[in-house]
């Protein structure tokens, strides 16, 4: 079956984004140390990186038949003005290993380039290895930025990738 990825509704895919989140349970433990709530799920829809628009971001979804398999959001202007930011890219627990990461990843891409990003970048928590080797895989090379969240105490790498090649 050929996945259909198309943009996300507030109102329309809300409870397909909460089943999603819920089928990658794994991903919230790790990156909150606890389990997800309705705000994480709400804020898919707002959320985006500082100084960012929330309104002319891309928020989509990857579909298998009528089911949410991943998500992706890609933001604009952080950390530069001609800059994309992807703060969210995440499969269900058993759609990883598919190939549906190089295709969602390959839209989001391209989306980027439609706007005229020269560069994008996303963060990576150190705890997640296969998270990075994924990226790393797909060209992203770490930055040399990095901070640490004071709340889970986690640190997260920036990694970027040059949208020109």
């Amino acid at each position: 079956m050929t996945p259909l990825i198309r943009e996300l509704d507030p109102q329309r895919d809300l409870a397909a984004v909460a089943g999603l989140y819920g089928a990658a349970g794994d991903y919230w433990l790790l990156a909150n140390r606890a389990p997800h709530g309705a705000a994480e799920v709400a804020a898919f829809f707002t959320d985006g990186p500082p100084g960012c628009d929330p309104a002319q971001s891309y928020r989509v979804g990857i579909f298998e038949g009528a089911d949410l398999v991943g998500v992706a959001e890609l933001s604009f202007g952080f950390p530069l003005p001609g800059d994309a930011y992807l703060g969210l890219m995440l499969l269900a627990a058993s759609n990883r290993g598919r190939g549906l990461g190089k295709v969602l990843l390959g839209h989001v891409e391209g989306l980027a380039r439609q706007r005229g990003a020269a560069r994008i970048y996303l963060g990576v928590l150190v705890e997640n290895p296969r998270g990075l080797a994924f990226w790393q895989g797909q060209g992203f090379v770490d930055t040399g930025v990095s901070r640490k969240d004071d709340q889970t105490g986690h640190l997260m790498l920036r990694l970027g990738k040059d949208l020109r090649a």
